[in-house]
């Protein structure tokens, strides 16, 4: 089972600059609501202002389509992930819905995998440029001949490449190896046997429950809405 985020309320501090006519407006405060599965009310009037949400605010996100991510250390996976919050400030603005979607992939860093996000998906359709990457997992699980690819394939989303390996270790096709046999996984069959690993090898292992919250690594700027309640 995943693990869902929750709370009533958790507070992200962030300063914000907001203005539309006026240049400077007094500095407030984020926090991110937790409402899984809660849709906002219709019929309430809103109002909205632009505002920047600075470098090194934390969004958190939620990835259900699999318990486990796997992927080898030099892969690179497309990855689309949901914000898990909406993110308001003491205005009572929203800034990022709950339900938003964070387009980016996966990427190779540090001898382990990272996710980075490039854009920013709102519920309506808009979508805007963002920079943001999670922290740089490092968390390994091995593959071996003898390993059953049954519990591996189980509740997780695999690379390309890891599922190459995988069905060249363990010989079963099950793996998916006849499909991605190319690509991304003739590079991996290329560094696997380089490398002389001929019977074992060690994935990076990512949990989407801990793993994919992203930090913004430049200021992004949002039409803030605010919702009469």
């Amino acid at each position: 089972m995943l693990t869902w985020k929750s709370g009533t309320s958790t507070f992200l501090t962030l300063s914000l600059l907001a203005g539309v006519a006026t240049p400077i407006l007094t500095p407030a405060t984020a926090s991110a609501q937790l409402f899984p599965g809660q849709r906002q009310q219709r019929n309430r009037p809103t109002y909205s202002t632009q505002v920047i949400i600075p470098a090194g605010t934390e969004i958190p996100v939620e990835y259900d389509e699999a318990e486990k991510i796997l992927v080898t250390e030099e892969e690179t996976m497309p990855l689309t992930v949901t914000v898990a919050s909406n993110i308001r400030n003491n205005r009572n603005q929203i800034l990022v819905p709950y339900g938003s979607q964070l387009v980016g992939q996966l990427e190779p860093v540090g001898g382990g995998s990272q996710f980075v996000a490039r854009e920013l998906i709102l519920p309506e359709g808009s979508r805007l440029p963002i920079i943001a990457s999670s922290q740089v997992v490092t968390r390994r699980e091995e593959v071996n001949s003898g390993t059953d690819v049954g519990s591996i394939l189980q509740g997780a989303a695999i690379g390309a490449a890891a599922t190459t390996v995988i069905s060249l270790i363990t010989g079963d096709r099950s793996a998916g190896l006849g499909e991605i046999f190319g690509g991304a996984g003739l590079g991996a069959l290329g560094g696997w046997l380089l490398g002389g690993n001929d019977d074992s090898t060690q994935l990076i292992s990512i949990d989407p429950s801990r793993d994919l919250d992203v930090t913004l690594n430049s200021d992004l700027s949002v039409t803030a809405r605010r919702t009469n309640f």
